[in-house]
């Protein structure tokens, strides 16, 4: 039985490679606190987490470089599985 592929040796390097660039979020622009680790990086929602560009669930790669990107945490939640240029549709609560 195979393991969680995130728990193995190439995605931690490819997530060290990608918070070692410092970039900000490339969902909302702005910067991300690198400060924040461990514990405290699973309860924050500014957070550096490992995104991806084209999401796992449509076809990407999950140790490609190309499609790693550095990402606030609530902001990578709410993206979801959509791609980068779709954005939900709102709806008028006025019916």
């Amino acid at each position: 039985m195979a393991g969680n592929p995130r728990n193995g040796r190439p995605y931690r390097t490819l997530t060290a490679q990608q918070r070692a660039l410092g970039l900000p979020c490339w969902i909302c622009g702005h910067d991300i606190d690198y400060r924040i680790t461990g514990d405290a990086a699973r309860r924050s929602s500014w957070a550096f987490t490992l995104d991806h560009a084209t999401p796992l669930s449509r076809g990407g790669s999950l140790l490609d470089p190309a499609n790693a990107r550095s990402a606030h945490r609530r902001c990578n939640s709410a993206r979801g599985n959509r791609t980068h240029g779709s954005t939900p549709q709102r709806t008028s609560r006025r019916w």
